[in-house]
């Protein structure tokens, strides 16, 4: 087993979940249809918890869950709710951006609990990032959705092993890298760059991304991390699922040669072909904890979510 490093000392680690501990499921970003909010509440009860759905959780408004000030609310209300010990989001999509400037950190400090998502829902991680609390990347979905639970009940899980049979794979090198584990999908990091200030100082930077448009978007959105300074000083990457992009190209150009040449300027290891984000089956791996990724093992170490 990998040596981890020590934590942040400004770290406020969340407990572990007892049985009959509340779990609130929430819609910050966009909607999901019933019979996924069903599935998820039956999940979270199966694993022993309450689910608690949020008043505005099943609202609609366009491509949103509700109004701005609905979903904002929802999620307060869990941040400040003392039997609320995790927040599981019920899924991405858009809006989670509106929301950076709602958040009640204070509660949140005072009474840490992890928020469980991914894609869209980077936004909100990096808020819970600036405030010192973990949370989880990933998602209650597929045949690996026990890793969430095992996070949130204080296990520590077993290395991630890359993929070797997994499109991006080629893209890691040699070496190892450790510090915190920071990051998620790689659009939403690169817009809010001058929203949230995050300090990625030796930290280990996890990607992934899908295909919305062309490669140039992949292009500006490091590019865009790297001339703001967001990644100076990273010691690590970790690259999770390249959705969308297994079959494109753009002038004999893949994604594979886009991210080669922009993260090979970073002059850290770099450990790709992660079971990580826009899969069928997605590992979920703690946010702002100490990692290890070791790449000529090929594995991303990483240490347990709660205190």
């Amino acid at each position: 087993m990998a040596r981890l490093p020590q934590p942040r000392s400004d770290l406020a680690r969340p407990r572990k979940l007892e049985p009959d501990d509340v779990v609130a499921l929430v819609s910050p970003a966009s909607w999901s249809d019933e019979s996924w909010v069903a599935e998820s509440v039956a999940t979270i009860e199966s694993w022993g918890f309450r689910a608690r759905v949020g008043r505005h959780a099943t609202n609609r408004l366009g491509y949103l869950a509700g109004g701005d000030r609905e979903r904002a609310a929802d999620l307060d209300a869990a941040i400040q709710d003392p039997e609320v010990r995790a927040i599981l989001c019920l899924r991405g999509g858009c809006g989670s951006l509106r929301l950076l400037g709602d958040v009640d950190t204070d509660a949140l400090r005072s009474d840490p609990k992890p928020l469980i998502g991914f894609s869209d829902i980077t936004a909100l991680h990096q808020v819970w990032h600036r405030a010192g609390v973990p949370s989880v990347h990933g998602a209650v979905a597929g045949t690996r959705m026990d890793t969430v639970r095992q996070l949130l009940v204080g296990e520590r899980g077993e290395p991630v092993w890359c993929d070797r049979s997994q499109f991006g794979a080629d893209l890691t090198t040699t070496g190892t890298a450790s510090g915190p584990l920071f990051g998620g999908n790689l659009d939403m990091l690169a817009r809010t760059v001058g929203v949230v200030d995050n300090d990625l100082e030796g930290h280990v930077l996890l990607l992934e991304t899908h295909r919305e448009v062309g490669l140039g978007m992949v292009d500006r959105a490091v590019t865009q991390l790297l001339l703001s300074g967001a990644l100076a000083g990273v010691s690590g990457v970790a690259v999770g699922a390249l959705e969308g992009f297994e079959d494109y190209q753009d002038r004999d150009w893949t994604v594979l040669d886009v991210l080669h040449e922009r993260l090979g300027s970073l002059g850290v290891p770099i450990l790709a072909g992660l079971p990580l984000g826009h899969l069928e089956s997605p590992i979920s791996v703690p946010l702002g904890v100490e990692c290890v990724l070791d790449a000529d093992a090929g594995t991303l170490t990483v240490a347990p979510l709660t205190a």
